[in-house]
């Protein structure tokens, strides 16, 4: 018995550290998606193979500096506190110690993204209709008007429930400007996996697959229009240089 309860906490570690997390939603930023007390799992392990976060999907990453309070003072009781660090250790229970947070991600390296009073929200141009928002909240707020253009290796963040999130858009005074270096990034939450009543998976909504959103895509059909042009221009140059050398020969004889 001993030693199967110690390959399955083995496991369990080398679960938690390498393929997939549990997480408890700490608040109600992520709404109606996610409710405060939610678990979701999360997956840790394509990061290893050089997947980066895409627009759209959900992620939990660390505190890229000064967005949440200063962790609590440890439980008093040493019992308690002793059982916790161990249940955290192997992925059991979060770590009183983590600092974590859970948004969507709407802008990755290359993207501008921006918003002017109440929406719509905008990527590379392109406005997001977006069904996961909280109902009766508007895509951006007033007081918080932007225009950004997301450094590589970083994300743009934001709380599902718009009036009710301290995401990038309240953090771009800050160091970071709001954004979300992909180190701090832990994995995509991909299924809601607790309470059983509310077990569902957390795809990429249509909207982020709308055509020329990519900020690459949107300069294709300008860069493609002017490579079909190049040959059209050449031809015409080259033929008026022939009527004006013929002219002039025409005018000597």
């Amino acid at each position: 018995m001993p030693l199967l309860i110690g390959i399955a906490l083995v496991l369990a570690l080398l679960i938690k550290t390498f393929l997939v997390q549990a997480f408890s939603i700490p608040s109600d930023s992520m709404q109606n998606t996610l409710q405060e007390g939610d678990r979701v799992l999360v997956d840790k392990l394509t990061p290893w193979f050089g997947s980066e976060p895409d627009r759209g999907e959900v992620v939990v990453f660390h505190d890229p500096g000064g967005w949440l309070p200063e962790n609590p003072p440890p439980s008093g009781n040493a019992v308690s506190r002793g059982l916790q660090s161990a249940l955290s250790f192997i992925g059991l229970m979060p770590s009183a110690q983590e600092k974590d947070l859970i948004k969507r991600v709407i802008g990755v390296g290359g993207d501008t993204v921006e918003c002017n009073g109440t929406g719509p929200l905008k990527v590379n141009g392109k406005a997001l209709v977006e069904p996961y928002v909280y109902p009766d909240n508007t895509p951006c707020t007033m007081d918080k008007p932007f225009k950004v253009t997301v450094p590589k290796d970083h994300i743009w963040v934001m709380g599902d429930h718009r009036q009710n999130s301290l995401d990038s858009r309240y953090h771009m005074d800050q160091p970071g400007n709001g954004y979300v270096p992909l180190d701090d990034v832990v994995g995509r939450a991909f299924v809601k996996a607790w309470p059983i009543n509310r077990w569902g998976m957390l795809p990429i909504p249509d909207t982020f697959e709308q055509p020329g959103i990519n900020a690459a895509g949107a300069a294709l059909p300008a860069t493609a229009g002017l490579v079909g042009a190049l040959p059209l221009v050449l031809m015409r140059r080259r033929r008026l240089t022939r009527k004006g050398a013929e002219a002039a020969e025409g005018s000597e004889g």
